[in-house]
C-alpha cells in the first residue's frame, strides 16, 4: 500500500441508506476515499481485486453470501484487502465467528463517525479492532454450545416450519431433528424451539 495515497475503501450492506452514509462520512476524511460499493456479499472479493481495496467494510446480515463468509472469502483470496465487519447486530456469536473467519476488526454501526475512522486506519496498519464491550461480553459467554447440526435444525426453526418440513428440508428423520430441538432448547436453557432460535439468533450463533 502507498502510504502518500489515500485508503482505498469498499463498501457491503444490502441497505443503500446506511451504505451511501458510510460513504459521505469516510469521504469526509482526507486520507480516505470510498473506491467501491455493493449490496453482495458475493462480490466483495471481485470489487476488492478490481479497485485495489485497502479495507472492505462488511455488514453482517446480508443475503445470500453474508459478511462473515465475505471477510473468509476475502482472507482466503490472499488478497491484501482487510476486512472490517461493521454491524448493527453487536452479537457476541457474530464477533466469534467473524474473528474465527479472518476478521480483521469488528464494531458496530453507532460507533462515533471519528472512531470509525481510526478502526479503519488501524486496520489498513494490520492492527485487530474490537468493540471492547462486545469482547468483554463475549468472553463471558464463551463459546458456541451448539453442534453444527443443531445450528441447521434451529435456523430452519427460525420461520415456525413444522417439524416434518424441517426434516425433509435437512434430509433428516423427525425424530432426529426432535432429538436436536430438545438438544438445543436444554442448551440455551429455555422451553420452547422458537425461544432457543431466538436465543441463538440473538447470540450470533446461527
Amino acid at each position: 500500500m502507498n502510504t502518500d495515497a489515500p485508503l482505498r475503501l469498499l463498501l457491503a450492506d444490502d441497505q443503500s441508506l446506511v451504505r451511501a452514509g458510510l460513504a459521505a462520512l469516510l469521504d469526509l476524511e482526507p486520507d480516505m476515499e470510498v473506491v467501491a460499493q455493493t449490496d453482495s456479499g458475493a462480490a466483495v472479493v471481485d470489487l476488492a481485486r478490481e479497485h485495489a481495496a485497502d479495507v472492505a467494510l462488511l455488514d453482517v446480515e446480508m443475503p445470500g453470501v453474508d459478511g462473515i463468509e465475505a471477510a473468509a472469502a476475502l482472507k482466503a483470496s490472499g488478497l491484501a484487502c482487510r476486512a472490517l465487519i461493521v454491524t448493527t447486530f453487536g452479537r457476541p456469536g457474530y464477533l466469534s465467528r467473524a474473528l474465527e473467519a479472518g476478521a480483521d476488526g469488528f464494531v458496530v454501526k453507532d460507533v462515533p463517525a471519528e472512531e470509525l475512522a481510526d478502526a479503519v486506519r488501524r486496520v489498513s496498519r494490520g492492527q485487530r479492532v474490537v468493540d471492547p464491550s462486545l469482547a468483554a461480553e463475549t468472553l463471558s459467554l464463551g463459546g458456541s454450545p451448539l453442534t453444527g447440526r443443531e445450528q441447521d435444525v434451529l435456523r430452519a426453526a427460525l420461520d415456525g416450519s413444522p417439524v416434518r418440513e424441517i426434516a425433509a428440508a435437512l434430509h433428516l428423520s423427525p425424530g432426529t431433528v426432535r432429538n436436536h430441538l430438545s438438544s438445543a432448547i436444554g442448551k440455551t436453557h429455555t422451553s420452547t424451539r422458537a425461544e432457543a432460535a431466538a436465543v441463538a439468533r440473538d447470540r450470533g450463533w446461527l
